[in-house]
């Protein structure tokens, strides 16, 4: 038997007893011709034996009865030829396995154990990798955990603020409240008191006046409260108001009246508004320079009209 060649596929021997083939085939055969013609003899029935007797009827005695015939044995079976069995195929050899190069074999475990190195070296640093994303998933989520907090804290603290405001803001206007009502009692209170002074003031004047007048009483009270209007009298009234107006544009639409009331010796007591200007900057102004003109110029003859009308036309105010 020849060997498999190195790499090459195993081939079975081929087997050259061909003659103890061909012979075990004929007897196989032979044995089933054996049994088929034995089952076949078996099935056949034997014959039948038939016997007769004659009576003779003159004859008194009978004819004795013949003797048995014994039955035939029958024949024994054919015994089966043993049945040779074949020869075992002799064993396959298992090609041989060949040798590797200790030089080959090292680098291949060198190889092998880089690799596994490799591989480790890789299972660690993505195992890094993916702890590193879970400490910024974590950092994250705890960063804007915080955000929330502190924007939920600002929030807190900007409505806190805000409703300290609402209530600082409604004690001031209280408070101002309260300040203004009691401004507004104090300058009523003045002004009852101012009035009262001036009235006081010049019923005095008034009494001065006439106590020293050469002629009577009455002449000379007639004349210290101005009698007739004079036209020169508001002129010169009107010239001193416009020297202390300052009024930046000048609008001749603008017209207002007012009622002054004055003691005899010119000193303003009291200003009124009858007709504003429909400017309250102009009103202002005319007022302003009211209030600077006191005293006021007096007639010719000295006297002064206790209370008169003036009107400040913005056109004759050039």
């Amino acid at each position: 038997m020849k060997p498999a060649t190195a790499g090459g596929p195993y081939k079975v021997p081929r087997q050259h007893n061909r003659l103890s083939s061909i012979g075990l085939a004929v007897a196989m055969h032979a044995v089933l011709l054996l049994f088929l013609w034995i089952g076949v003899s078996w099935q056949n029935n034997e014959p039948t034996e038939v016997q007769a007797e004659i009576w003779d009827m003159k004859v008194q005695d009978a004819a004795p009865t013949p003797p048995p015939q014994p039955e035939p044995e029958p024949e024994p079976e054919p015994q089966p030829q043993p049945v040779e069995k074949a020869p075992p195929p002799p064993p396959v050899e298992a090609p041989p396995v060949p040798k590797e190069d200790p030089e080959i074999a090292l680098q291949r475990i060198k190889a092998k154990k880089k690799l596994e190195e490799e591989k480790l070296k890789q299972e660690k640093l993505e195992q890094a990798r993916l702890k590193k994303e879970e400490e910024d998933k974590e950092k994250d989520r705890l960063a804007k955990l915080e955000a929330k907090k502190k924007a939920e804290q600002k929030a807190r603290e900007e409505k806190e603020k805000a409703e300290q405001e609402e209530k600082e803001k409604a004690l001031a206007a209280e408070q101002e409240k309260k300040k203004a009502a009691a401004e507004k009692l104090a300058k009523a209170a003045k002004e009852k008191a101012d009035k009262a002074a001036r009235e006081k003031a010049f019923a005095a004047e008034m009494s001065r006046i006439t106590g020293s007048a050469a002629k009577g009483a009455t002449g000379s009270a007639a004349q210290s409260t101005g009698g007739r209007v004079d036209g020169g009298y508001q002129a010169a009234i009107r010239a001193k108001i416009k020297s202390n107006l300052v009024y930046g544009t000048p609008d001749d639409s603008l017209s207002a009246t007012y009622v002054i009331t004055q003691l005899p010796t010119g000193e303003i007591i009291g200003v009124r508004k009858v007709k504003g200007s429909g400017s309250s900057a102009y009103d202002s102004a005319i007022e302003n320079a009211i209030a600077k003109s006191s005293p006021l110029p007096k007639k010719k003859d000295g006297t002064v009209e206790r209370e008169f009308t003036a009107d400040f036309n913005m056109k004759d105010m050039h």
